[in-house]
């Protein structure tokens, strides 16, 4: 069922080769209006979900697709243009590959958890948001300092990966050894 918030996820991920071509084309300040947009729909569908019981599968479904087709591809094309750094975009894949990886073995092997975001989890989406639009802001705007701004946040979102990827990893370990097929 299409409704708004599962309208505005589908507005997400149209809007993620718009937002790639305009970080190729050298037009960051653009490419960051669209991911701040992203970054809004994306509180806003949860919002309206919540608040007008709006849940579907549909949006259970594309919306975590959504956040993960934006976060990462925003990552590979800002390390490509050296917006963050290599190591950051590494990690922030691997984490995702490795939650991926865990969630099939349990589900071929174990009973299938339900997916829900912990707060870790959410933390370290918020201070990925953070990372990526502060770096478009200072490839946008080349005359604002925003080294110190980029590195205390790149290492800060850095920690948040790698502290929730542990974390769902511990988690999904327990729902193993609890939940035998």
């Amino acid at each position: 069922m299409l409704n708004l918030p599962n309208t505005l996820t589908m507005l997400r991920i149209v809007a993620v080769p718009i937002f790639l071509i305009c970080i190729a084309n050298g037009r960051y300040g653009i490419a960051l209006s669209i991911f701040m947009a992203a970054a809004i729909t994306d509180a806003l569908d949860g919002a309206l979900a919540r608040l007008y019981n709006l849940y579907t599968e549909l949006g259970a479904s594309i919306d975590p697709l959504a956040d993960k087709l934006l976060m990462s591809s925003s990552f590979i094309a800002l390390a490509w243009v050296g917006g963050v750094p290599a190591w950051l975009t590494i990690l922030v894949l691997s984490r995702d590959v490795i939650i991926l990886a865990g969630y099939l073995t349990l589900y071929f092997f174990s009973k299938p958890m339900e997916v829900k975001p912990t707060a870790l989890g959410k933390a370290n989406t918020f201070f990925q948001i953070f990372s990526v639009g502060f770096a478009l802001l200072a490839l946008a705007r080349p005359d604002m300092p925003m080294y110190w701004i980029n590195t205390v946040t790149n290492s800060v979102t850095g920690a948040a990966t790698a502290a929730s990827g542990l974390h769902y990893v511990y988690m999904g370990l327990l729902w193993q050894q609890t939940h035998p097929k």
